[in-house]
């Protein structure tokens, strides 16, 4: 049996496996993440990007974590571009059975405010 190490668990994976558990504790009060609304990358957060995704900093609350795939990376970046999270899906060339898993990875990083709905 693999043990998650404390500084892993805010990396973001769109990971299918069913027992990998949340990469971000969603259990906070706040806005619920809406896939059919526009999102951006939040002002707050660095990426920086890496060969197997990226790095993410958060100014605010001073957290690394990881984007563990460069095509998270782009969605995350294509979200500021595209009017809803379906769009920039596509737009990263996300295939469709994928995609749930990267609802999953992007509702985790709205949970942590990494990513934050447009107005």
């Amino acid at each position: 049996m693999w043990k998650r190490s404390p500084s892993t668990a805010c990396a973001v994976s769109t990971s299918t496996e069913q027992d990998a558990g949340p990469a971000v504790d969603n259990s906070a009060a706040g806005p619920a993440f809406d896939p059919d609304r526009p999102y951006r990358c939040s002002p707050s957060v660095a990426l920086r990007p890496e060969p197997f995704g990226a790095l993410v900093y958060h100014f605010g609350t001073r957290k690394l974590s990881f984007l563990k795939t460069p095509q998270l990376l782009t969605t995350v970046q294509q979200l500021a571009e595209q009017p809803d999270v379906h769009s920039a899906l596509v737009a990263a060339g996300v295939a469709a059975e994928q995609r749930p898993a990267y609802l999953r990875a992007l509702a985790g990083l709205a949970a942590s405010g990494t990513i934050e709905e447009r107005t």
